[in-house]
């Protein structure tokens, strides 16, 4: 017969047992073939750390609400689960701060098993902040129920200097691999979506890998970055719309051949809303030192035909790029609507200037949307810009100055080197490259620039070695 004291023991021991299953989990479904214990991270998150010992699950959609703070330790291995299409939310008023380091990146990653991982297997990273957009307290797109950003809580699109200065977090030498996924019938994640993001939040040596939309991703926001990788994606590599202001300097993309969505692919598709209303704050966002690398290697022809443009101006953006090299798209800049034409010819709020593309079929390099004509695009990159004719080649790269072995060609993806050499020390992007343009000199991007004379993402040093990788649906953790 239990007596009281013992039945009080039995009781404790069966509740403890209890909870610590809810909190961890075996890895026999994804993630390394250790059989390590997996601690599940699920629904709203308190303020805490995940440490580099342990390994962790997130489940579902796992948000971490306005006062919580989300810090991850170098080294971290984090895994999104696939059956529950796992996603990592930083709502309004919250914080992610995960700080790796170039020998101790922080990983987001699939918890399929090693061989096994695609693009799509989890939702990906959504970071959101209370900085001004041109949408209406807009909901981001995949999460439901729906979560908010930008702007302020009266619905209207201005925000305060407090509201574009804050921040979101941190996010430095951080991989997220096999992310973006469609959630709802047209609503998808990115592998990094931004919604609404200060210029306080801190972005840099991040690389996206496989991803099952588009890679980077704004709506709205005044963030700012730098030593971005987007790798292999379905989608759009860098993805702006809805008032967008920030500034991202030294950005690579590199295309697969087979992985293209059937909305195009492009390696800069560029919005200002999601239609042709004249909403403001314009999308005037400005990159420099951009590498777009698409798979045409060598001739004029693509196996996958959604495959589309180097640079899709779209709905009023104003986006401005500058100092940076295209290659290996088969299309290269449209101007889609007479409103975008307007923005760069006749406003001037969108500048393109000191750029190369090498473009493999010369008809395609200039092309126009509904009330615009490709001489007027045509003409405007040749004021500041450069173009080298196709078709593509070995040679017409060399001379470039990008390493043919960084473009996929016919080669699979598991052909491709886990460390491949970015580094740039001749051909004509060598150079070229200038910061005098006014562009640089406007309120808040003043001393956001670093001042180099190569054009692309990279000079003699490749920063992309030591903390990114190539090949991650082999790679163990």
């Amino acid at each position: 017969m239990l007596t009281k004291k013992m039945y009080s023991w039995l009781l404790g021991t069966l509740v403890l047992g209890a909870t610590l299953q809810s909190c961890t989990r075996t890895a026999d479904d994804g993630g390394d073939d250790t059989g390590s214990q997996l601690v599940e991270l699920t629904g709203n998150l308190t303020t805490q750390t995940l440490t580099a010992d342990k390994r962790y699950l997130i489940k579902g959609q796992v948000f971490v609400r306005s006062g919580q703070v989300l810090t991850v330790q170098p080294g971290t291995v984090i895994y999104g689960e696939k059956r529950t299409k796992g996603t990592l939310v930083i709502d309004r008023g919250g914080r992610l701060e995960a700080r790796g380091t170039a020998s101790q990146p922080i990983v987001f990653t699939s918890n399929q098993s090693v061989g096994d991982r695609d693009r799509g297997d989890w939702g990906g990273i959504v970071m959101l902040g209370n900085a001004g957009c041109n949408q209406v307290d807009p909901a981001i797109e995949g999460i439901d129920p729906a979560v908010h950003f930008g702007g302020n809580p009266a619905n209207t699109r201005s925000s305060t200097t407090a509201q574009d200065n804050e921040s979101s977090g941190t996010l430095e030498y951080v991989r997220i691999e096999f992310a973006g996924i469609e959630l709802t019938p047209n609503n998808e994640t990115n592998s990094l979506t931004m919604g609404g993001l200060g210029r306080g939040t801190k972005m840099e040596y991040i690389q996206l890998s496989y991803g099952g939309d588009d890679g980077f991703e704004w709506f709205g926001g005044t963030n700012n970055g730098r030593y971005f990788i987007s790798f292999n994606m379905w989608d759009d590599d860098f993805d702006v719309d809805f008032g967008w202001s920030g500034n991202v300097q030294f950005g690579v993309a590199v295309r697969y051949p087979s992985y293209a969505d059937q909305s195009g692919s492009n390696i800069f598709e560029c919005d200002n809303g999601p239609n042709d209303n004249d909403v403001q704050p314009y999308t005037t966002g400005t990159f420099s030192n951009i590498t777009g690398i698409g798979p045409i290697k060598t001739g004029t022809s693509i196996s996958n035909g959604n495959f589309q443009h180097a640079i899709d101006l779209r709905r009023r953006t104003a986006v401005s790029i500058l100092n940076s090299v295209f290659t290996g798209m088969p299309l290269g800049v449209r101007m889609n609507q007479a409103s975008v034409v307007a923005q760069y010819l006749t406003a001037g709020r969108g500048v393109l200037a000191n750029n190369i593309i090498l473009t493999p079929n010369n008809a395609n390099a200039f092309l126009a949307g509904s009330g615009v004509v490709a001489d007027s695009v045509r003409n405007f990159w040749n004021r500041t810009n450069e173009r080298v004719d196709g078709p593509a080649s070995d040679a017409a790269h060399t001379t470039l100055g990008i390493n043919p072995d960084l473009i996929f060609g016919s080669r699979t993806d598991q052909q491709y080197g886990s460390n491949p050499n970015f580094a740039v020390t001749s051909g004509t992007i060598a150079t070229g490259a200038s910061f005098t343009h006014p562009k640089f000199s406007e309120a808040n991007r003043t001393g956001i620039f670093q001042t180099v004379t190569y054009r692309g993402a990279f000079g003699a040093a490749d920063w992309t070695d030591t903390w990114a990788e190539f090949n991650p649906v082999n790679r163990s953790y």
